[in-house]
């Protein structure tokens, strides 16, 4: 069986990704972490995973948005 593997997309100036941030790390799980509003590349690949949400944090276990906000609140971003 293959290790999880998680994927956060977020951004820095939402609250909520901290959040998210601070729970899979006091978790104690690994994870890759993308800032959407920086790269364009990674919001793109957020849109498509998740069906174009567009509220973040998105957590990703192995290649499946799993959990869409954080606790019922989530920021949502620009185009």
């Amino acid at each position: 069986m293959h290790p999880t593997t998680y994927e956060l997309f977020g951004t820095s100036s939402c609250a909520w990704t901290k959040e998210m941030r601070e729970w899979l790390d006091w978790q104690g799980h690994d994870f890759i972490e993308y800032d959407v509003e920086a790269d364009a590349d990674a919001r793109a690949r957020m849109i498509a995973l998740s069906g174009g949400q567009r509220t973040v944090p998105v957590l990703v276990e192995n290649g499946k948005v799993t959990q869409v906000g954080w606790k019922g609140r989530g920021c949502v971003i620009g185009i």
